[in-house]
């Protein structure tokens, strides 16, 4: 599936295109999860779906990955996530993946969505060393609410570049999200600074 492939799958099959897209994504859909949710916030704000109806279908689709991540390492252990690495050839990942949670412990479920490949995997990894759900759903589910929120937030607003922000942002991961914040709180800064000056 590529990115107008998803056009016209959310065309057809509106918000459950949504839901479908990211709970599959856990098993390697061909379109990054960034992209998906920002067009979700897209076609909302071209008034194809309604914002919250599609933003809810949206962070339902990514708990629903998150969570069968969780159930299938729970249940079907290293054999499971050893099939996955041999079919997205991803052996690297999984040794990044081993030392996120090895350095953070639960909080890697919220350090990982910073690095592609690598959100997919630690669900997997947590399942298979029998963390209590109740905790992985609390750090987890969080987390992915933030997440979902932010890209859909900024597909909503600067929808016309979703593929190419989408696809910067899954290559770069966590240095588009630390260089974005920082030009954000430069912007806010400047801002508010021009506030006080007028005012004076």
């Amino acid at each position: 599936m590529n990115y107008d492939i998803l056009i016209s799958f959310i065309h057809q099959f509106g918000y459950a295109a949504l839901f479908f897209s990211l709970w599959l994504g856990i098993v390697g859909m061909p379109v990054p999860d960034e992209v998906i949710v920002m067009t979700g916030g897209m076609v909302s704000a071209l008034h194809i779906l309604k914002p919250l109806p599609a933003l809810f279908l949206t962070y339902s689709g990514v708990v629903s990955g998150l969570t069968l991540g969780y159930v299938v390492g729970k249940k079907a252990g290293v054999p499971a996530l050893n099939r996955l690495i041999q079919k997205k050839k991803a052996e690297k990942f999984l040794t990044k993946s081993h030392e996120i949670v090895a350095r953070f412990g639960s909080y890697a479920l919220c350090v990982s969505y910073f690095f592609p490949v690598v959100r997919h995997l630690i669900p997997y990894l947590v399942g298979i060393s029998n963390m209590p759900f109740p905790r992985y759903a609390l750090f987890s589910y969080i987390t992915g609410l933030i997440w979902t929120s932010m890209f859909f937030t900024l597909g909503y607003f600067m929808g016309d570049h979703v593929e190419q922000i989408g696809s910067a942002v899954h290559t770069y991961g966590w240095y588009i999200l630390v260089g974005s914040t920082v030009l954000g709180l430069v912007y806010w800064l400047a801002h508010r600074i021009r506030i006080r000056f007028l005012a004076d």
